[in-house]
């Protein structure tokens, strides 16, 4: 008797294998990863490309007084990009050496920019340098170039002259630390002809003048 073949074994057969086919010109996904590679490089050329548009100029390598005369040390090279060239005129650039004597008409703070119109010569600034010799408990530790501090004055008798500050809102040009000092503390401040000869007046009227710094 001849065995019937089972239509089992027939139906378990596996699927013919499918090829995975390359996406074609008209395959929408091509064109998506075409324009992302466009955009990256447009991109990365832009950024370069502003990278290279910098320029060097100088900046305050610390805080600095009006009358100060600048040194090599005070200053910072930093790049900047300026959104309008003309911009850049307005500012001394790093690769153009100094004007000799060059001192500040105003003073300015620590990483900015040194603008052309804050240099002058010190026929120009106007500005005196007037030492004081302090106690160094009568000046705060804290006071350092340009620090913006007041000034009072009192004498052991009574002095009518010595009321209110005698030099106000006046910029430290120069101050020692007080850790490097065994007597009284120099400093420097800057201040006009007319508040130097109103502090000399003052002085010479005092039998054992008292100076002290106060630093807001």
């Amino acid at each position: 008797m001849m065995g019937r073949v089972s239509s089992l074994g027939d139906s378990q057969q596996p699927a013919p294998a499918t090829r995975a086919t390359r996406p074609g010109w008209r395959d929408p996904r091509l064109w998506v990863g075409v324009v992302i590679g466009m955009v990256s490089v447009v991109a990365g050329a832009r950024l370069l490309g502003s990278a290279d548009e910098s320029v060097p100029v100088w900046a305050a390598a610390s805080d600095l007084a009006a009358g100060e005369e600048l040194a090599g040390d005070d200053l910072r090279s930093q790049r900047v990009r300026f959104v309008d060239p003309a911009d850049l005129d307005r500012y001394l650039a790093a690769d153009v050496p100094l004007p000799a004597d060059a001192r500040l008409l105003v003073g300015v703070g620590e990483g900015e920019l040194l603008p052309r119109s804050a240099l002058g010569d010190a026929a120009e600034t106007g500005v005196l340098h007037l030492p004081l010799a302090v106690e160094p408990t009568l000046v705060p530790r804290s006071v350092r170039t340009g620090s913006v501090v007041s000034v009072y004055v009192r004498d052991t008798g009574p002095c009518r002259a010595c009321e209110g500050a005698a030099l106000e809102g006046v910029t430290v040009v120069d101050a020692p630390s007080a850790d490097d000092l065994t007597g009284a503390r120099q400093v420097v401040v800057a201040v006009d002809q007319g508040q130097a000869d109103a502090w000399f007046s003052l002085l010479a009227g005092l039998e054992a003048p008292v100076v002290t710094v106060a630093a807001g």
